[in-house]
């Protein structure tokens, strides 16, 4: 028997809020059915600053559709975002909207190693709308494109900060001669005194 992989050869429970029965598809190719849920997001929907937050409502809107293989299942997904902007770690939320894809399978014959099967009339959608999620979420969420970020130096938010924000800057290489001439100085205002 081929390894696991992504295929489902586990029996699929038909209360759970990710499996869709396709029990009235029948397995006439041609029939179709639209279906609009609003589904718990499941746990682990992040990447980096930014993800999904576990049972967020999703709103899916989708179209499954019988054909001569399996159930093709075309569809998109709005859910929510709650993160950190990588530039100045401001709490960030926004929403994202994905669209997905996925042929399931009715027999393994037909399936190729990495492709999902149905599960008598059931399938799982969670697998398919995780990677859709995980694969649009940005890997450096910004509260806005001209966000500053952060001083390298003192770690203050520049925005904050304003166009005077700044630091001296000692080359490491003159800081003897630095110190050689303020101790002149120091010397001449003790002569003048």
């Amino acid at each position: 028997m081929p390894q696991e992989s992504r295929k489902t050869l586990h029996s699929l429970d038909p209360r759970a809020p990710w499996v869709i029965s396709t029990h009235d598809l029948g397995r006439r190719p041609g029939s179709m059915r639209q279906i609009s849920r609003a589904l718990p997001a499941p746990a682990n929907l992040t990447v980096g600053m930014i993800g999904v937050p576990e049972g967020a409502e999703i709103e899916l809107r989708m179209r499954l559709e019988a054909v001569m293989e399996g159930v093709l299942v075309t569809g998109t997904a709005t859910a929510p975002l709650s993160g950190e902007c990588s530039r100045c770690l401001d709490p960030l939320n926004s929403d994202i909207e994905v669209g997905f894809q996925e042929l399931f399978f009715y027999s393994a014959e037909d399936a190729a190693e990495d492709d999902l099967l149905l599960d008598g009339e059931l399938l799982d959608l969670e697998p398919t709308f995780r990677d859709a999620v995980v694969l649009a979420l940005p890997l450096s969420p910004v509260c806005g494109e001209d966000c500053p970020g952060l001083c390298v130096e003192c770690g203050v938010k520049l925005a904050e900060a304003g166009p005077d924000h700044g630091h001296e800057k000692v080359d490491a290489r003159w800081a003897a001669l630095r110190s050689l001439h303020s101790q002149n100085e120091n010397d001449k205002k003790d002569q003048e005194g």
